[in-house]
This record gives C-alpha cells, sequence and structure tokens, in this order.
C-alpha cells in the first residue's frame, strides 16, 4: 500500500510556527512564566525547519529560513537587549552585559539546534556562515560595537580601584573579559584592540604617578619593597580576570615605570642604594634587587659594576692596611712580616667566600656577577704586599700550612679547606708561573729537610693546582713527591749493601737522596773540599749506585745537606746539627787550634760569599761555636777563628742555622728567563702553524697563549726582536 503523500508547509504558515518557538525562547530568557521545551517541542521545531528545507523547488525555503534566523536575532537585540544596556551605568551595566551574554549563548545554542538542518547541508554546501557564528556576530555587530567603550572605561575604572585597595568583584570582571575573548571567535583582536591596549596605557599612568612619588619619599629598600609587591599584584590580577596572553605585557609595563625608568636614580640612593646594601650586608634586599632588575634588559649591569667597585674597594683597603701593618714594624721585629702577610692572606679567602656566597645566593651565580667578582679580585691580587708579590704570598701561606709546627693549628679538614681556597684565588693571579716557581722551591725544602707535615695534603694540593692550571703546571712538582718516594728506596737498599759489605762501611751513618734534575730547583753546586770522613761516604755511594745504573751521573749538593756533629766542650759534650758546609768548616779544626780566613778559604775550596756566612753563622750568631779576632759582629778577610771550647748550653742538641738568603730576586731571575723561552717557543707554534702573519696579530695571538701563565706586559719589545727571525726562519722551511 502506498504511503500518502507529505503536505507542502507554505514559508507564512511554517515560519509561524517557528515564531511560536522562538516567542517562547525569549520569554524564558527574559525569566517569564513559561514552560522549559519538551523533547516534542524540540523534534516538531527541528522538523518543521526539515520539512521546509526538504520540499521540491520553489518550495525549498532554505535560504529564506537562513536568514530569519538572522533576522531573529536582531530582532530580539534591538526590541529587548540593547535597551536594558542603555539604561544601567559602571558596574551595573557590566552585571548586565553578562547575563545578556550568557542569554544570547542559551538563545544561539537551541535555535542552532532547531535550524541544525541547515548547518548539515544547505549551508556547508553553499560554504555560508555557520549558524553558531551567525549569532554571535549578531551580538558582536549590535551590542559590543555600541558599548565596548563604556565596558572597557567600566572595567578599568574597578582595577584602578583594586590597585588603590578596594574590594571588587573579580568575578564580573573575569565574567566581562571573557566576553573580549569570546566575541572574537577565535582571535584576539577584540580583547588586544578594544580592552589590552587601552589597559596598558593606563597602567603605565598609573605606575608613572606613583613612582614619581616612591623616589622622593622612599629608601631604596622600600621603594623595591613596594614595586616587588605591585609586581605580584599585578600577577594575581592575571590570573583571577585577565588573560594568560597579557601577564607578559603587563609585567613588563610596571617594571618599565617603576624600575627600568628610575634604575639610576634607585640604585645610586646616597644612603641605600646599591652600595650601601653591600656595604651594611643587606642580603635580603640585594636578593629582592637582583629578582627586580633580573627582568629587565640590561638591568643587571649596573648592579654588577657597583658590586665589582664595592669588591675591589673592599680588596685595596686588606691591601693598603697589610702594607700599613708591614711598614710599621720596628726594624728587629721584621721576622713578624710573615705572620702579618698569613693575615692579610685569610683576610682575602674570607673577602673572597663572603662574596661568593653574595653571588650564589643574593645574585643566583649569574655569570655577570661572576666575571665582575673575577675582575675585582684580579685588581687588588695581583698587588703586592711589603715588598712581596701576591704569587710569593700565596705560596708562603702554603708553605705555612703545610709544614711542620704549623702556627695555624689546622684540623685536616680545614688545611683542606684552606688549599681548595687558596687555588681558586690562585685563578685571579696574572703571574702563575711565578707562583709555581715560588711552591716549588719551598716544596723543595719541605721535601728535603723533611719538614712537610702530611704527604696527603702535599698530594691533594698538587692534584687541585693541575686541575685548576693544567697538568703541565704541577707536572715538576708531582715528580719531585715521586722522587721522594723512589729516594727513600734507594736508602733502604743502600742500608743494606752497606750491610752486605762490612769492608765499605764508612763508620758514619749516611743518608743520601737522589733527586732528578729537571724536577727540582737548581742549586748553586761548588767542588767543595770536603773531609776525609765524608769523601769515604761519598765514594762508598758511588760505588752502590754503580750497581743500580750505569747510565747517570750524579752531582752532588752538599749545600742541602746536614750533619750531625758530636762537639766536645769542656762543660759537657754537645750534640750540633749543621748544613754540610758547616760541618766540613768546624772538622777543620780538628787538625788546627787557630785557623785565619784566608787559610779556611783555600781549605775549603769555597767562594767569599758562602765562607763568611758559614763563619758569621758559628761566630757572631747566637751560639758561638768559634771564637774570632778581633770579637765584633762582621767577618773580614783580616779574622782569625779558633775552636771555643768553653761553649756551654743548657740543650744537649742544637741546631746552628745559616744567616737565611733572600731568594726571591733568584726566583724572579729564573721566572724571567722561563718566560724569555715561553715567548720563543710560542712565536715558533704559531709561525709554523701560519706560515705568514701580520706583526700585530702574532703579537695578539702569543699574549693570548701566554696569557694562562703571565702577563705579556714586560715581554712586548721582546716579541718585536723575535718576530722578525722567527718568522724568516719559518718561511724560509
Amino acid at each position: 500500500m502506498a504511503g500518502q503523500e507529505r503536505r507542502t508547509i507554505d514559508l507564512e504558515e511554517g515560519w509561524a510556527f517557528m515564531q511560536k518557538g522562538i516567542t517562547k525562547l525569549k520569554n524564558i530568557l527574559e525569566g517569564k512564566p513559561e514552560p522549559q521545551f519538551s523533547s516534542e517541542d524540540y523534534m516538531m521545531l527541528y522538523t518543521t525547519i526539515y520539512n521546509m528545507c526538504t520540499q521540491k523547488p520553489p518550495h525549498d525555503y532554505s535560504q529564506q529560513l537562513y536568514d530569519k534566523y538572522r533576522e531573529s536575532f536582531e530582532e530580539y537585540i534591538t526590541s529587548m537587549v540593547l535597551p536594558s544596556l542603555r539604561e544601567k551605568h559602571d558596574e551595573f551595566m557590566l552585571r548586565e552585559l553578562v547575563q545578556r551574554w550568557s542569554n544570547h549563548k542559551v538563545m544561539v545554542r537551541w535555535l542552532s539546534r532547531f535550524f541544525h538542518y541547515l548547518d548539515r547541508y544547505f549551508i556547508s554546501r553553499r560554504s555560508l556562515t555557520p549558524l553558531k557564528e551567525v549569532g554571535l556576530t549578531c551580538f558582536r555587530e549590535l551590542i559590543y560595537q555600541e558599548i565596548k567603550g563604556q565596558v572597557k572605561d567600566a572595567v578599568i575604572a574597578l582595577i584602578d580601584k583594586e590597585r588603590e585597595g578596594e574590594q571588587i568583584d573579580r568575578a564580573l570582571l573575569k565574567n566581562v573579559l571573557d566576553i573580549f575573548v569570546e566575541i572574537g571567535l577565535g582571535q584576539m583582536d577584540c580583547y588586544e584592540n578594544d580592552f589590552e591596549d587601552f589597559l596598558l596605557k593606563d597602567t603605565t599612568e598609573y605606575y608613572s604617578v606613583k613612582a614619581q612619588s616612591w623616589i622622593l619619599e622612599d629608601s631604596c629598600p622600600d621603594y623595591m619593597i613596594k614595586a616587588e609587591e605591585c609586581l605580584k599584584w599585578e600577577k594575581e590580577r592575571v590570573g583571577h580576570y585577565l588573560h594568560i596572553s597579557s601577564e607578559q605585557k603587563l609585567l613588563e609595563k610596571v617594571q618599565n615605570e617603576l624600575l627600568a625608568q628610575y634604575a639610576t636614580p634607585l640604585l645610586e640612593k646616597e644612603h641605600s642604594g646599591c652600595s650601601a646594601l653591600l656595604r651594611d650586608d643587606k642580603v635580603e634586599d640585594l636578593s629582592r634587587m637582583y629578582r627586580l632588575f633580573s627582568k629587565i634588559t640590561r638591568g643587571l649591569e649596573p648592579i654588577s659594576n657597583m658590586f665589582k667597585t664595592h669588591v675591589t674597594n673592599e680588596g685595596t683597603a686588606l691591601v693598603k692596611q697589610a702594607e700599613d701593618s708591614a711598614s710599621s714594624k720596628k726594624p728587629e721585629k721584621k721576622d713578624m712580616v710573615g705572620m702579618q702577610e698569613q693575615v692579610f692572606v685569610w683576610k682575602i679567602i674570607e673577602l673572597h667566600d663572603k662574596y661568593v656566597a653574595y653571588v650564589t645566593d643574593c645574585f643566583q651565580g649569574h655569570t655577570l656577577f661572576h666575571k665582575a667578582l673575577k675582575e675585582a679580585f684580579e685588581v687588588f691580587c695581583n698587588k703586592g704586599v711589603s715588598g712581596s708579590s701576591s704569587a710569593e704570598l700565596l705560596a708562603t701561606f702554603c708553605d705555612n700550612i703545610l709544614k711542620k709546627g704549623c702556627s695555624e693549628k689546622l684540623s685536616d679538614e680545614a688545611i683542606e679547606d684552606a688549599l681548595e681556597k687558596v687555588v681558586r684565588l690562585l685563578a685571579y693571579i696574572s703571574d702563575k708561573d711565578l707562583f709555581a716557581e715560588f711552591y716549588r722551591k719551598k716544596l723543595a725544602r719541605r721535601l728535603l729537610f723533611d719538614k712537610s707535615a702530611n704527604d696527603e695534603h702535599e698530594r691533594s694540593i698538587l692534584t687541585k693546582l693541575k686541575q685548576q692550571c693544567g697538568g703541565q703546571f704541577t707536572s715538576k712538582m708531582e715528580g719531585m713527591v715521586t722522587d721522594l718516594t723512589v729516594a727513600r728506596d734507594h736508602q733502604t737498599k743502600f742500608e743494606e749493601f752497606v750491610a752486605g759489605h762490612p769492608e765499605l762501611n764508612p763508620g758514619i751513618d749516611l743518608a743520601v737522596t737522589v733527586l732528578t734534575t729537571g724536577f727540582w730547583p737548581s742549586y748553586k753546586t761548588f767542588d767543595i773540599n770536603l773531609p776525609a770522613e765524608m769523601v769515604k761516604c761519598v765514594e762508598v755511594f758511588k760505588e752502590f749506585y754503580q750497581t743500580r745504573t750505569k747510565h747517570r751521573k750524579l752531582t752532588w749538593i752538599y749545600s742541602l745537606g746536614t750533619c750531625n756533629i758530636n762537639a766536645k766542650f769542656d762543660a759537657k759534650p754537645i750534640e750540633l746539627i749543621v748544613t754540610t758546609y758547616q760541618a766540613a768548616l768546624l772538622l777543620l779544626f780538628n787538625g788546627a787550634d787557630r785557623l785565619s780566613y784566608s787559610e779556611i778559604v783555600t781549605q775549603l775550596n769555597l767562594s767569599d760569599d758562602d765562607v763568611v756566612r758559614l763563619l758569621h753563622s758559628l761566630s757572631c750568631a747566637k751560639y758561638k761555636i768559634l771564637n774570632k779576632e778581633p770579637a765584633n759582629r762582621s767577618i773580614s778577610p783580616n779574622d782569625v777563628f779558633e775552636f771555643n771550647s768553653k761553649f756551654t748550653d743548657r740543650m744537649r742538641r742544637i741546631k746552628i742555622p745559616l744567616p737565611p738568603v733572600d731568594e726571591k730576586k733568584k726566583v724572579v731571575e729564573d721566572v724571567d728567563k722561563d718566560r724569555r723561552y715561553a715567548i720563543d717557543a710560542s712565536i715558533v707554534r704559531i709561525m709554523k702553524s701560519r706560515k705568514v702573519m701580520g706583526h700585530q696579530q702574532l703579537v695578539a695571538e702569543c699574549v693570548e697563549q701566554l696569557s694562562r701563565m703571565f702577563k705579556v706586559l714586560t715581554s712586548y719589545l721582546l716579541i718585536e726582536k723575535l718576530f722578525i727571525v722567527h718568522s724568516s726562519l719559518v718561511l724560509v722551511c
């Protein structure tokens, strides 16, 4: 049985039915008593649209219904929404807008459901604007465009009230500003152009006024507290009701007005600026200053410059203080200068610890402040104190805490910590090669005279220096420590050798330390005429050493040796601890009661300078083992000496030291000589790799290569002289 044919619906008839449904929806939105749509209601309305759109032409009313859909919104907005908005102002208008926008979205949702068949077929085939977008566009064109200025002003007025401390309805602002975002239909143009730009302008003006007042009234810390609070509040404002995209722009405006515009007067405030905060150790305020100015382009540069100046001044003051202390010492207390230098290095270490903590904690390890700290310490760490270079001071400091009888009385952990800090300070010293030479000299004395307190500490600092300055820097020092270990093995073997050959026993306990020439500092050697007892010792050891190796030559450095001599005085015998030279001189008096100066020089075969030092230590110092004629405190070629048999002392063993020799000049000369070789080698390396190079480029690259070990300022003329020689050599090759 065939179905009945569907009745054709006229436009007027169909739209009249739809109008009833739309009117019911409007009444619901306006809060009038009206029952909600039932599923039957919805189906009837949807079916009516479906039927009117699927009728055969000319009864397909799709286009007309599409137009009617838009007209429904326009009529409702014009008759109901706009009048209600126009009669309200400020916050009341905002509340009405939020309600109307909420209603409008409900209306769009329901009508787009009723007309959904249009969206599915007619609109997609004709590429027309979707129904939902049509509905929202009506609101934008008819309502938003008219009242957006009033809305913007009302919102900004509420924000300014909140900035002044008043309570506002944040939820209301959130809903209003969501309209600016949603009305853009996926674009942020409406929010940015119609609201955000005006907010940013208002923010600029608001904080400009505040900053002008605060900079005059408040101290730097108080100003920064206010600025930080303002930034915090603005950030919270974004979280509560502004769009997230506004955060960075808003904060930049606040930072610019409060900080960037007043950076110089704020940081340079006389009694509370950056310098005053550093002077008074205001760690919390400095941390706040870093947090604030790190957000501004190049905002940290002036702070790092002030930090650098402050640290430089602090360090320079310590140098001056040490200079004053050294110069105020009486001549007879010159030996106390060493203690002043020790105190000075401790103070520099404390200063470094303090400002490293500042860089780490207050300035969060920012590279600008690491650079400022480095440059500041390089200024005063390369200044000498009482004629001693900083390289020598650091080497002496290490020597004092590493040798036995250290006056500091430090624990092992404290020594390790101190050594670590000294190595850090070494990074600021330009003449690292000078430090290496001084340290090597002092290390040699500790090792050779058994003055080193702990082998572990010796190896530890070498490891630290190696990490800081490279393997080449410590290779000789490591060789010295290894030599001592090997030397102990040699000594054990020598004792076994002597025990196995009783006929070779010299009758004297002999200990020999064999060193590798390249590792140790250079020492003067003399062909001293040794006493027969000592000659026999030397011969026995040579015979032993030849059994160990036949390809090495021994060079005896008697100036580094020590002897224990039993001296028989009238009162009692006393054991004298003397150097090999002193022992050789004293043993001369076993064969003669009196000897003249010239006889001693002839028999010992030493230089006049060395003989004068030896005789002075034995006849003019604290222990007068020899009597001299005339009995004064200076040694002259006409003096005559005899053994002082009446000498006595309360101790049974005494050490007779030699007058100290200032090796500083020799160390500096040796380093200068090594630098010349280093410059020479550097130029050869550069020219071999480059073949041809301009003079200025060569100088620059040479200085760059050598700057890791020393500052190539005094050697510039040397480079000029060497340039032609080495460049021509390489070119000829």
